[in-house]
């Protein structure tokens, strides 16, 4: 480590402000602040000191999205490897030879469901290209801009870069997570002033693109199982229950799909790669509220909004009632995105309120406006990237009129 320290040190004298490779300065700082503490520490006696800095932060939920990442691998493997087997018993494989370098690789290894490292191995050739496309591209601008603007690299990145991988289906093309990040930081962040100053989620953001660009390979039935197969096809659970042609109500999910609401707790369904597991959701939830690092309050309303709002449009079921309506409060929970984008998303400290009771306004808002989304446009199936993007243009309002209110409730207290 010694070795290390030198080097970098080293390397400092010739980055630094006045020297010849002073624009690479950014990328330095980004590296060294990242192996090592910052050797800068406030002096004054007027600075709240804190044990927890934007690194450490981002670090944390980072960590936090661990166990969904893990899931991610799996269950993109465990739906791949499903759907061979079944194409095997059904004696239709020979028609539909496996396709791609990815088959070439598992062709070696066997498409077994019922074996975790078949399942984590496929799923992985399928989850770190993202992961790794998403962080050349976005990195790439991030530095860009750092070295424009002659500021540091900030670690905001390592979370978008965590969290846009986990919102696209397996089968995405990987230009087009190049290009969607690209969006998220450009349009998203950077044009804003960077971390910090963006009033949008850039993850979501970037994700949004993707889904009105070239919504065929964001939607639809067969962009979620990442099968090397050519032509296969399955529908995630809100898109079955949302196709109009579907009467079969909480019937055509149990039954027609073949799971139950403890498979899709779980997160044995096909969908997103990382937003399947509620339970892996609930983990990170834990984990961010035990560090002070997401707000419960966001989370808890996030919550009631949208389970609240579930209940009543359950009160109005008829003899006509679209089959979103049948969907009962807690399948909306365990189906789609709600679980994670209410733990990860929602929760950004930058685009969300920042007062405590807007906080609580700001959830409900997310969460009503998901339920919404989900039940009355049977276009669009899910509704948490939407909800939360509108609570992110809504936030500062909300922030004002807490504000004010607060102003107000002072001035009456001291006869004002």
């Amino acid at each position: 480590m010694k070795f290390l320290r030198k080097k970098l040190d080293d390397l400092h004298k010739q980055v630094k402000p006045g020297e010849k490779y002073e624009k690479l300065y950014p990328l330095y700082e980004a590296v060294d602040t990242f192996l090592y503490t910052p050797d800068s520490v406030t002096k004054g006696p007027t600075h709240v000191r804190d044990g927890l800095d934007m690194k450490r932060m981002m670090i944390m939920v980072v960590v936090a999205l661990g166990p969904c990442i893990l899931m991610a691998m799996y269950n993109t493997g465990y739906q791949a490897n499903l759907s061979i087997q079944e194409l095997v018993s059904t004696g239709e494989l020979p028609e539909a030879t496996t396709t791609g370098w990815r088959a070439a690789i598992m062709d070696a290894f066997g498409y077994n469901p019922n074996n975790p490292l078949s399942c984590f191995l496929h799923g992985a050739l399928y989850f770190l290209p993202v992961f790794i496309i998403t962080q050349i591209a976005g990195g790439f601008w991030e530095v860009l801009f750092a070295t424009i603007r002659k500021h540091e690299i900030n670690e905001g990145f390592l979370v978008t870069g965590m969290l846009f991988p986990l919102t696209l289906p397996p089968t995405v093309p990987l230009w087009q997570v190049a290009l969607g990040i690209s969006f998220g930081v450009v349009i998203g962040k950077e044009i804003f002033g960077g971390t910090g100053k963006n009033f949008l989620n850039p993850a979501l953001t970037a994700r949004a693109f993707l889904y009105f660009a070239y919504p065929a390979q964001m939607s639809g039935d067969k962009v979620w199982v990442a099968a090397p197969v050519d032509g296969y096809s399955a529908a995630t659970s809100l898109g079955k229950l949302a196709d109009p042609k579907t009467t079969e109500g909480m019937a055509g999910i149990t039954e027609g799909l073949g799971i139950s609401w403890s498979d899709a707790f779980w997160g044995f369904i096909p969908g997103s790669m990382g937003e399947t597991s509620t339970f892996a959701c609930l983990l990170g939830a834990i984990l961010l509220v035990a560090t002070q690092i997401g707000s419960w309050r966001i989370m808890v309303s996030t919550l009631v909004g949208a389970l609240g709002s579930a209940w009543l449009f359950n009160l109005a079921v008829g003899p006509e009632t679209p089959n979103m309506f049948l969907l009962p409060p807690h399948w909306h929970l365990v189906v789609g995105g709600l679980a994670f984008g209410l733990v990860f998303m929602a929760t950004d400290p930058v685009s969300a309120t920042m007062t405590q009771g807007g906080k609580w306004v700001y959830g409900l808002v997310i969460g009503v406006t998901t339920t919404l989304v989900r039940v009355i446009n049977p276009g669009y199936p899910e509704g948490i990237m939407l909800a939360i993007l509108f609570g992110n243009v809504v936030a500062p309002l909300i922030d004002w009129f807490v504000i004010q209110l607060n102003i107000r409730r002072r001035r009456i207290r001291c006869g004002l």
